[in-house]
């Protein structure tokens, strides 16, 4: 049995994780941003990414409460897109700071206690955009771009104190994340959120992939079968994955021009 918090527990893919865990005997700490929790038959504390005390606490908490921590799962995140010259500094500043330093203040703030335990599991949601990046999506594949790469960077740098590094790489499925779509490129927010919701795969059908990613601990959890083509169609056939890219951008383009017209 493992000791495990989840960030952004409250809906989505968090919920689906916590679910999956508490099914398999696991204990949880469930962690989001709202005072009180979804009943989810888990010891629930508020817990902000973007702000360092609230990590300190939660630190605290599982020293204090469990003697430690097994799995930290850094899953809270939005979602954001626009196109280059339409998403304001103002979007990408709330998307860095969620998505990705969110990530970051988790795994400080956990590492020293992972080190002095000689073990440990860190998993970070990602997305396929982070290994693929199609157009108008530039400050999403950005900051999930980042959390690849912080993963693969500590999964090295801590393997010598017996801690394992995880990144979680979903494409779409069903979920309210694009209820935290907000933002001036108004057009590639109706299309993310038609993507979502039209996907056949549900958050529990990722979470079941990303469970058994963990036990096997996999650096690089693909749990969804568009999300391995898109990344296989990169790393073997670039030309192709060029042209289906700059097909996106020109249809999004004319649909631009349209509106604009």
């Amino acid at each position: 049995m493992s000791r495990v918090l989840v960030t952004g527990a409250a809906s989505g893919l968090g919920a689906a994780l916590v679910s999956r865990f508490v099914a398999e005997g696991h204990q949880v700490l469930s962690t989001d941003v709202s005072e009180d929790g979804p009943d989810s038959g888990t010891t629930y504390r508020k817990l902000d990414v973007r702000t360092p005390e609230d990590w300190d606490a939660a630190v605290a908490w599982c020293e204090q409460n469990w003697g430690g921590l097994d799995i930290l799962v850094n899953n809270a995140g939005i979602a954001t897109g626009g196109r280059i010259d339409v998403e304001t500094l103002a979007e990408w500043d709330r998307v860095v700071d969620i998505n990705l330093m969110g990530v970051v203040r988790g795994c400080r703030a956990f590492t020293p206690l992972f080190k002095r335990q000689r073990s440990g599991h860190i998993v970070n949601t990602a997305s396929a955009a982070g290994l693929v990046h199609p157009p108008m999506m530039s400050s999403y594949n950005t900051v999930k771009a980042g959390v690849v790469a912080l993963s693969e960077t500590l999964s090295h740098e801590l393997s010598p104190y017996g801690v394992t590094v995880s990144v979680v790489c979903p494409s779409f499925f069903r979920t309210n994340l694009a209820d935290s779509i907000r933002g001036a490129d108004t057009a590639m927010g109706v299309t993310a959120r038609q993507l979502i919701e039209k996907s056949p795969r549900s958050a529990d059908d990722i979470a079941a992939v990303v469970l058994a990613g963990i036990k096997k601990k996999r650096r690089l959890i693909i749990p969804d079968r568009p999300a391995q083509l898109a990344w296989r169609t990169k790393q073997f056939a670039r030309p192709l994955y060029d042209r289906q890219m700059r097909k996106i951008a020109a249809r999004a383009r004319q649909r631009a021009e349209g509106q604009d017209g």
